[in-house]
């Protein structure tokens, strides 16, 4: 699912609810229909039709928004494809979020031995577990991927391949995308569908209009391929815009050292809030912390100084610039004391959104 309900955010702690998906009274979508309905079929799966969706939510009180982004992806073929085209294997741990109405994630189970797949909204959750709508190997969790605690969820698998496979709601899209690159280390990958703006994001070239402080993380840490571009028409209600399918693994030779993925992320955040302008412009507030004794044409002096030393005109604006020098001038700036940075070495389920002005 693309979007998230804001009402069931509210109230909600880190610990999560996990709800097994029950089976022991199978019931069809619709009246006349097999035991187990259209749309818990997850055999060769042609598209899941409209009808059958819009009666299912019906029966259950549930009202999307397209405002708030909930699409469901609604192919079951092209969900298997897109599972297999993940790598998922048959002894992978693998995290889904957003399970919607699980389409993607009844092809997830279908080959991997363990499926934990995480839903925001306690109405499709309800209608998940009322319908028996997922198979025995799939754990449901009600939570908010943002709050989970990543780390010990990867440490169950007791070093069995950990996978991210889904169809990520819009909204938490790009924090989520940061919190992976946290966990590079531990997770053999993860695939998941996007906006493809935000796809682009990821492997734009400095110069080009989507490079931003996002593109710079993931190529310092990660190797990103584009596995399919989905059309509106692949999902319920149709969304506005065309989405990718990525998939994002661990760069294997990457230059950073630990911690410096924050260190860049620092800084480039701090310029592309400002990117039409000089780079100088939006490290205008980083060099008041590096420099705190200078009065401010000093300070621009001492910027300049620092940027020409790592091989950065000053006269540059920040999307000419390449993800090496932003390291290098991360690590120019790494005695200095510029505040406080979101780290890249804790748990990562509290990394903000990557904001690329």
């Amino acid at each position: 699912m693309h979007g998230q309900r804001g009402d069931d955010r509210r109230g909600r702690h880190a610990s999560a609810r996990a709800r097994r998906a029950r089976r022991s009274l199978p019931r069809g979508l619709f009246p006349g229909a097999d035991r187990r309905g259209a749309l818990a079929r997850s055999g060769a799966g042609a598209r899941v039709n409209t009808s059958t969706l819009r009666e299912l939510l019906g029966r259950h009180g549930l009202h999307l928004s397209r405002d708030l982004g909930q699409n469901f992806l609604t192919d079951a073929d092209l969900a298997v494809d897109l599972a297999r085209r993940a790598g998922a294997r048959q002894g992978d741990f693998v995290i889904e979020v957003g399970t919607g109405l699980g389409v993607l994630t009844r092809a997830l189970a279908g080959i991997a031995d363990r499926v934990r797949t995480v839903e925001i909204d306690a109405g499709l959750v309800r209608a998940l577990e009322a319908e028996s709508l997922l198979p025995e190997n799939v754990e449901l969790v009600h939570a908010d991927a943002r709050e989970i605690d990543w780390r010990g969820w990867i440490a169950e698998a007791q070093g069995r391949p950990v996978r991210l496979i889904a169809n990520l709601p819009y909204s938490v899209a790009t924090p989520l995308l940061r919190t992976m690159l946290d966990l590079r280390g531990e997770l053999a990958d993860w695939s998941v569908m996007i906006q493809t703006e935000v796809a682009e994001r990821l492997v734009a070239e400095p110069g080009e209009r989507a490079y931003g402080s996002l593109t710079v993380l993931h190529r310092l840490a990660a190797d990103v391929d584009t596995i399919a571009k989905v059309a509106p028409s692949r999902f319920f209600p149709q969304p506005k815009v065309d989405s990718s399918f990525v998939r994002v693994w661990p760069r294997a030779k990457s230059p950073l050292q630990a911690g410096e993925l924050a260190a860049v992320e620092r800084l480039t955040r701090a310029a592309f809030g400002q990117r039409r302008k000089r780079v100088t412009n939006g490290l205008s507030r980083i060099a008041e912390r590096a420099f705190p004794g200078l009065e401010k044409p000093a300070r621009r002096e001492a910027l300049e100084a620092r940027l020409n030393e790592v091989g950065i005109d000053p006269a540059l604006r920040p999307e000419r610039i390449e993800p090496e020098a932003w390291l290098a001038l991360a690590r120019a700036f790494a005695g200095d004391d510029l505040g406080p940075a979101q780290g890249d070495e804790g748990n990562g389920s509290d990394a903000a959104a990557v904001a690329d002005g």
